[in-house]
């Protein structure tokens, strides 16, 4: 039997949720280990090793600030001022409905900023490395979990044993944190895949995201620094199983044509800049949020479509939540109550959100997709209601 060692804080899950939450509490001046099973990201194959971006909406930013992590990160981020929503549902794949939803409405500050994931994990990892109460281990995971009032005591792949004040369950939509403590989940299927990729376009995109919506899921382009001295976006392309597959499997130019038709041309033409990646969607909450000495956050606790940049920053709201219950006794009883109480019923109530509107995105029928786009001209329509939606996405109301 290998010796315990005893920490404050135990991180499940070494993605860009769990590195954060990693670089939160060790911030704060607790003993902090963060395992991952991956293996180490190298200096070569960290740009172009997650294709997606990630969008921080306000409040997330200000939870960064707070951590001392957004200073490395501003000067990457691209300013997200406009959300532009684009309904091309008509009989051609051309815009027939466009509405601007402008952050000035709401206040002086941009809804957010979006960063390439490559970069966020190699700026969070020189984060981590300046702070000397972390370490962050990769190629090793979470083998078993026994989970008391008085500490849970973590067994790692690398045979190491841990016991912990709070454990974190950062790893992910399968999470073992998750099954080992017996917690189940419910899944919302819709179907659905998202390719993500990179384009270059020939206008610039005025750090204006936009969503088109036509059927089978949005496609959203979402404003990146130019590339190669060229205007950049980031594009999320969801559409059903079978379809992309059949747009993977097409040769570039077939691809790029199609592409540039689904985009309905609002930023001109598309050129493709990267490679594709492409992942199952769902919707997915957890049955609880805690058990003993542990937390879920992130997609081991609930799993959203990439609509309204709700995934990540629901995440850094948990992230939130549990920091400010940690002060004195971090994996508290009254403190993980309390983070139970409050995050799932606001997790649930978002993911519910999102479900209808993806659900609403992906349909084909042109009766249907014609009262999609009457109902976001009505409410679009009426100034506090606008603004209320706004609030709402931003997580401020």
């Amino acid at each position: 039997m290998t010796d315990l060692r005893d920490i404050d804080i135990l991180i499940s899950g070494g993605g860009i949720a769990g590195m954060i939450a990693a670089t939160a509490f060790g911030s704060r001046g607790f003993s902090t280990v963060c395992v991952d099973p991956a293996p180490p990201v190298t200096e070569e194959t960290a740009d172009g090793a997650d294709l997606r971006s990630t969008a921080f909406l306000t409040p997330s930013v200000k939870l960064l600030d707070r951590i001392g992590l957004w200073p490395r990160l501003a000067p990457h981020a691209t300013a997200l001022q406009i959300m532009r929503i684009v309904d091309a549902g008509g009989a051609d794949p051309i815009p027939r409905l466009t509405r601007d939803f402008d952050a000035s409405e709401i206040g002086d500050q941009p809804f957010g900023w979006n960063l390439p994931n490559w970069l966020l994990r190699r700026e969070i990892s020189a984060q981590l490395d300046s702070l000397p109460n972390v370490s962050f281990l990769s190629g090793t995971g979470t083998a078993a979990v026994l989970a008391r009032d008085e500490g849970a005591i973590v067994t790692l792949t690398d045979g190491s044993r841990l016991r912990t004040r709070l454990l974190i369950g950062a790893d992910g939509r399968n999470s073992p944190v998750r099954q080992a403590l017996g917690i189940g989940v419910r899944t919302f299927r819709y179907g659905q895949k998202a390719l993500a990729f990179a384009v270059t376009h020939d206008q610039p995109h005025h750090n204006v995201s936009t969503e088109v919506h036509r059927s089978g899921g949005p496609f959203t382009l979402v404003p990146l620094p130019d590339r190669d001295g060229k205007h950049s976006s980031a594009v999320v392309w969801m559409e059903n199983g079978r379809e992309t597959s059949r747009l993977r499997s097409l040769p570039p130019d077939a691809f790029e044509a199609e592409l540039n038709a689904r985009s309905a041309g609002v930023l001109g033409h598309l050129t493709l800049a990267t490679q594709l990646t492409e992942w199952p969607i769902i919707s997915q909450i957890a049955d609880r949020f805690t058990g003993p000495r542990t937390a879920l956050i992130a997609e081991a606790a609930h799993v959203l479509p990439p609509i309204g940049a709700q995934g990540l920053n629901m995440s850094l709201a948990d992230l939130g939540a549990l920091l400010d219950l940690s002060a004195t006794d971090p994996g508290g009883r009254t403190s993980l109550a309390r983070y139970e109480r409050t995050r799932r019923p606001e997790a649930y109530a978002r993911l519910l959100g999102i479900d209808a509107l993806n659900r609403a995105s992906q349909t084909g029928l042109r009766p249907l997709r014609d009262l999609r786009a009457a109902a976001l001209g009505g409410l679009y329509g009426i100034a506090p209601v606008r603004r209320l939606l706004m609030r709402t996405g931003l997580g401020l109301d």
